[in-house]
């Protein structure tokens, strides 16, 4: 039985449905921009796809630092706004409004709960490859630290994120690590590839596809400190 000391978690889709968020943010960071400068042509995923890799040749950061990205998206957007002094102001603004909406989170239910009965016996870290911010939350008051792509300048399943955890703590190395989170590369693997534990937070009753040892899952948040108890004590 491993000595766990810290549980680090993701943020998006484990502690919060992330999709209804970034659409609503993302539709309304749109009609306010449209109702500065007029109708602007969008385009659709296979577009953003596109700017994305023309600008990841031209700033590889852009792959980890996705505020710059989404800047950088509608300044591509609004190349037709003169001057650019007002064109960049607009963007900025933009920006602004899409991070403000992008934090009106709802908790699944019991996160904040076990997240403050967890916090008093591990050291309780965040790794995110997304943009929001633990501490604009309540919850946040319970988090030791938060790691974000742009601070480990990587994504995760890259090993960067972790490297980053274990400096945070004294005596703390991998082996005392429990990872939580919702994505099968990106969480599970990430850590799987360094030897730290790891659950699964499978709300949506998806099938496991990968090509090793499906972890211990869980899809409702009240279970999940008795199953940690059940590992670790």
């Amino acid at each position: 039985m491993k000595n766990i000391k810290m549980i680090t978690f993701d943020l998006d889709d484990t502690l919060w449905d992330n999709m209804p968020t970034i659409t609503k943010a993302e539709f309304e960071t749109r009609k306010w921009i449209e109702d500065q400068v007029g109708k602007v042509e969008w385009g659709d995923f296979n577009d953003f796809i596109k700017i994305r890799e023309e600008l990841i040749k031209n700033d590889p950061s852009v792959q980890w630092d996705i505020s710059k990205l989404r800047k950088e998206i509608f300044r591509i957007k609004l190349l037709h706004i003169e001057p650019e002094s007002y064109r960049n102001r607009i963007v900025e603004n933009a920006f602004d409004l899409f991070m403000l909406k992008r934090h009106e989170i709802e908790l699944f239910d019991d996160v904040e709960v076990v997240i403050k009965d967890l916090s008093k016996k591990y050291t309780l870290g965040v790794l995110t490859n997304g943009n929001a911010d633990i501490y604009k939350f309540d919850i946040g008051k319970y988090f030791h630290f938060s790691i974000s792509s742009l601070e480990a300048k990587n994504s995760k399943p890259h090993r960067a994120h972790f490297d980053e955890a274990i400096k945070q703590v004294n005596d703390v190395s991998f082996e005392n690590i429990l990872h939580i989170g919702d994505h099968q590369i990106h969480d599970i693997l990430g850590a799987f590839n360094l030897g730290i534990d790891t659950l699964w937070f499978n709300n949506n009753n998806s099938e496991w596809d990968q090509d090793f040892l499906k972890p211990d899952e869980f899809n409702a948040w009240k279970d999940l400190p008795e199953i940690i108890k059940n590992k670790y004590d």
